[in-house]
């Protein structure tokens, strides 16, 4: 079953998703950045993990017309490769931890 939009659906906040998603994927994705990695792993999971929420969100928004598809996708992709990316740079140190 279809939702309907409302009349104006930039005005809506369900719009907001898409950019806020991006804001946040590029912000964790700052940690990419190779003298900054260690650094930033705190920003990237935090970052990440909101991206990747607001991001899955917002695809449900623009498939019902609200918001732009690319920019959620953008985010949505930014959040899940900076979150990932602290355990592919911790996960060889993991065994000499016992975890």
């Amino acid at each position: 079953m279809q939702g309907h939009a409302p009349a104006d659906c930039d005005a809506t906040p369900a719009a907001a998703l898409g950019p806020v998603s991006l804001f946040l994927g590029l912000m964790a994705a700052v940690g990419f950045v190779p003298w900054l990695t260690l650094f930033m792993i705190p920003l990237m999971v935090i970052g990440g993990g909101l991206a990747v929420t607001f991001g899955l969100m917002g695809l449900h928004y623009a498939g019902r017309g609200i918001g732009r598809r690319w920019i959620t996708v953008t985010g949505t992709v930014l959040g899940v490769l900076a979150l990932a990316w602290p355990f592919v740079v911790l996960g060889p140190y993991l065994p000499l931890l016992g975890l």
